[in-house]
């Protein structure tokens, strides 16, 4: 066996093969799913920076309301935690498919019936209370869901096309924000004050049911990822590859997987845990807290603090997310050609480099400024980072506990950096009455994800059914 720490490795022999219609159908529902959970949260996060502080929270200053607004965008991520937790172990215990098929069918009925929520002025307190409720519903759903499609389309991809076909999850990341950004800033160009607040705002909420239908009905279609099933068996509680069970076949299958495990599990439990899940969470930190800071913060920012039309900063993302259709494959295929590290280390340096100037664009007045510095950031310091990230850390773990510590390595990251961040941002620029905070915090982001990088192994190459972590 090739010792732990090596990066990578031969695909297994007896790996499941799968036919490129299997493949097609994969990478339709991990699009298709990972399109849906960001839609649905993309909508939440516009609309908590364009109209919830006024729906649920109308009593308060603008700057406490967007803060308060802002902190029901975070608690999904907690629910997240919870969810990657309960739907990780499901996942590494019973399977890719199963878990994809509970989750995507919990994200859209908690996200359409945010559609026909009472507002505060019908039913006060208990507005906010039921949002809050059907977000964490929400996000119990969504933290499987990315992890899951990740896995799936990582483990069904060939090996030198992993980074191409996993970016296909930062597709669908795409796909749905730009279905989110195009559905707002249709609402915001054709409605009044009035319309979008009593009634407009709930129509991208009622849509997304059809999307639910039709990406429960991909999923029924799929089959299992080849990688779960050749590592199919288990000795107390701990999978083993069918390669290792095939060894002897004279033998009875309970004496090859009793006279089997201890080399098999001896790189896999005997291994230090942890340093692959801590440079798994560092690298997510770069994309995950930028995300926070573009794609949620800086859209109320723009309408509450800079005073500027509120429809400019949905129509940047909405541009941006059109550009990220060529900037995430050219990333993956990039990160196949030379490597995940390096691309790592060239996306965290330019993000880091242009943070400062980026936000002097965004606060410069003019639309022209606005819209180059969203684009920037979302493709470089977002886009570009998710394209890496979808492939790196499905590398980085081994086939026993892939899912959940994928999971949990993404959501934990989330918390700390997508959720916490909107808030810390909001709070910081109302104290000081500057934007330079976004960009110190852009900066922090993107640094800690260049210094897990460079202290990570190359994954690229590896094979994906070794039980062990690659360090």
């Amino acid at each position: 066996m090739t010792p732990p720490g090596t990066p990578s490795g031969t695909p297994s022999d007896k790996t499941v093969t799968r036919s490129t219609k299997d493949l097609t159908k994969a990478a339709v529902s991990g699009w298709l799913g990972t399109a849906m959970e960001f839609m649905d949260f993309q909508l939440y996060s516009l609309a908590a920076a364009i109209v919830f502080n006024q729906i649920f929270f109308p009593d308060v200053s603008p700057a406490i309301g967007l803060i308060a607004a802002m902190a029901t965008y975070g608690v999904g991520y907690v629910a997240r935690l919870a969810g990657a937790i309960y739907f990780g172990r499901m996942g590494d215990r019973l399977g890719r498919r199963k878990v994809l098929f509970i989750t995507v069918a919990l994200m859209g009925v908690s996200t359409t019936l945010i559609g026909v929520l009472p507002t505060y002025q019908m039913v006060g307190i208990l507005a906010p209370i039921l949002l809050v409720v059907l977000r964490l519903v929400q996000g119990f759903g969504a933290g499987a869901e990315i992890a899951g499609a990740t896995v799936l389309l990582a483990e069904y991809a060939p090996v030198r096309r992993r980074g191409l076909v996993a970016s296909l999850v930062s597709l669908g990341t795409n796909s749905g924000t730009l279905a989110a950004s195009a559905l707002w800033a249709l609402l915001l160009a054709v409605l009044s004050e009035e319309q979008l607040l009593s009634w407009g705002w709930r129509l991208p909420f009622l849509l997304s049911f059809v999307l639910m239908i039709f990406a429960v009905w991909i999923r029924t279609n799929v089959k299992e990822s080849p990688v779960f099933e050749a590592r199919a068996d288990v000795v107390d509680g701990v999978a083993l590859s069918r390669d290792e069970l095939s060894r002897n076949d004279e033998r009875s299958r309970d004496e090859a997987k009793t006279a089997t495990a201890e080399p098999v599990l001896q790189a896999a439990l005997k291994q230090r845990k942890g340093k692959a899940f801590f440079l798994a969470l560092a690298l997510r930190f770069g994309q995950a807290g930028n995300s926070g800071l573009v794609q949620t913060f800086l859209v109320g920012y723009v309408a509450t603090t800079l005073a500027m039309d509120r429809a400019l900063a949905t129509e940047a993302i909405m541009w941006g997310s059109i550009i990220g259709f060529a900037t995430v494959p050219l990333i993956g295929m990039l990160g196949d050609r030379f490597g995940r590290r390096s691309m790592y280390t060239a996306l965290s340096l330019i993000t880091i480099a242009l943070a400062f100037p980026m936000m002097l664009l965004i606060t410069s007045g003019t639309t022209t400024g606005l819209m180059l510095g969203m684009i920037a950031g979302l493709n470089l310091g977002v886009l570009g980072l998710f394209a890496l990230e979808s492939v790196t850390m499905a590398e980085l773990f081994g086939a026993r506990t892939r899912f959940t510590q994928l999971a949990l390595s993404k959501e934990i990251g989330g918390i700390l950096a997508t959720a916490i961040g909107p808030v810390i941002a909001a709070s910081l620029t109302a104290a000081t009455g500057s934007w330079w905070p976004i960009a110190a915090m852009l900066i922090v982001y993107s640094l800690i994800t260049l210094v897990a990088a460079r202290l990570a192994p190359e994954t690229r190459g590896r094979d994906l059914v070794r039980l062990e972590d690659a360090v």
